[in-house]
């Protein structure tokens, strides 16, 4: 999932899920600053592809305290802010990167805390990652992301029929149908909670 932060779910002995990065978070704070608010995106990961990733700088960026922390973990902007972003520019200062390096290091950053997480956290790394959300209509972002995946399947949402821009709205009237149906909504092993219970109420006016 690449939104605004990048979620991993697994499928298997249960399902499990939890917060893995920034998603697209500093790379759209980076791309409004450097274009001085023109821009609030990398449109198709253009200006990024400009530029070459920073390996170094990625490693660095990765020994943040937030991703050594074992799930279910969750994360937002309150971690991922602005200043969290001037950390990581004063971070990559002294390697002398033009502005297309640092959006192609930071797109690769939000790949490499994909794949770290999947290597840390997982007994194996999954057969196959289904994208949605915004990062995934960024073509250097998937880029990034299969490289660091190896032969690992990549594929997004759209490609199995379900639109990456209806995805929320089909999971709420899902979490919708089951508060309905007295369906528990929510998933322990993934927020937790100390147990199942049903998620939403219902007001009528």
């Amino acid at each position: 999932y690449l939104p605004a932060l990048d979620k991993v779910s697994t499928l298997g002995e249960g399902v499990r899920g939890w917060d893995t990065g920034p998603g697209n978070v500093l790379i759209d704070l980076a791309v409004d600053q450097f274009s001085e608010g023109q821009q609030t995106y990398d449109h198709g990961g253009a200006w990024a592809s400009q530029g070459t990733p920073c390996p170094a700088v990625i490693d660095t960026w990765l020994a943040d305290p937030f991703f050594q922390v074992a799930p279910p973990k969750s994360t937002g902007r309150e971690l991922f802010s602005p200043a969290y972003l001037q950390h990581c520019l004063e971070t990559a200062s002294s390697y002398q990167l033009s502005i297309a390096d640092i959006l192609a290091t930071l797109t690769d950053f939000t790949a490499a805390t994909i794949v770290y997480n999947y290597d840390q956290f997982l007994p194996q790394r999954p057969h196959q990652v289904v994208l949605c959300g915004g990062g995934s209509r960024n073509p250097y972002l998937r880029q990034c992301l299969q490289q660091r995946l190896g032969d690992t399947g990549l594929l997004t949402t759209d490609q199995l029929g379900l639109s990456a821009d209806a995805k929320e709205a089909i999971a709420f009237a899902v979490l919708a149908y089951w508060r309905h149906h007295r369906i528990p909504g929510n998933l322990p092993a993934v927020t937790g909670a100390r147990q199942t219970v049903l998620l939403g109420d219902w007001h009528l006016t």
